[in-house]
């Protein structure tokens, strides 16, 4: 038998926390829930879960934080839940490392679809004997062995969402992505949700790569289709 998959719900809800905690359960995930933002760090450190699904309203200090906290330490996945277009606007703003987000109320079922799609994706270095070489853009350097990225001389600090799909665009330089091609080949197929969740990951690759949208240097939105390497 594979290994239990291991979700840390973090929610200061009780009877919701309950609700998701039986559902991912019955769905063979091994489940441990949090319900402060102190308690969630201090628990993400301790279990070294494959994904953290994180309100945003929590006692102690915010999920915001909390995902701040834990991208420290370690680059599971992280789908955020909210409850309000504000919030989704701060983890848009702030960048915090999210792969993900839901919108309340939202179903059991699509949190679940949402995880399994997430964890197909693959993690880590990869298979050193399909290597690839590097992808050179000017200054950018993009290694997908080691599945790091560097500006420069300076290593940047991409989260596994960023680093997919930076190398996604940059594996087909001349290729214009639509948002859905892009979903397929980072997200998975089977990922549903709003496709406005790549627009919010390449604003944070354009912040991360000092890239500029109205004259870019390496990040090319294509008007009317998608994104595009410049």
């Amino acid at each position: 038998m594979p290994p239990q998959l291991r979700v840390l719900v973090v929610e200061d809800e009780p009877d919701l926390a309950a609700v998701i905690g039986a559902y991912l359960r019955g769905e063979t995930f091994d489940v441990e829930i949090a319900g402060t933002g102190p308690d969630a760090v201090d628990m993400a450190r301790t279990l070294n879960p494959d994904l953290v699904v994180l309100d945003i309203m929590l006692p102690g200090f915010d999920g915001l934080e909390v995902c701040r906290r834990i991208r420290t330490f370690t680059d599971c996945y992280v789908i955020m839940l909210t409850a309000r277009d504000d919030e989704i606007d701060k983890i848009i703003g702030l960048g915090v490392g999210a792969d993900d987000y839901l919108v309340k109320p939202f179903s059991p079922r699509e949190l679940t679809a949402r995880i399994r799609a997430m964890l197909r994706r693959p993690r880590g270095i990869g298979d050193s004997s399909t290597a690839t070489s590097s992808r050179l853009f000017g200054a950018l350097r993009i290694d997908p062995d080691s599945r790091k990225v560097w500006l420069d001389d300076d290593e940047l600090e991409l989260t596994r969402t960023e680093f997919d799909l930076l190398d996604t665009l940059a594996a087909q330089p001349e290729r214009a992505f639509t948002r859905r091609q892009l979903i397929d080949a980072v997200w998975g197929s089977e990922w549903y949700g709003d496709e406005h969740i790549v627009d919010v990951h390449v604003g944070h690759l354009r912040k991360k790569l000092d890239d500029d949208a109205t004259s870019p240097r390496y990040i090319r939105t294509v008007r009317g289709v998608g994104y595009g390497m410049a």
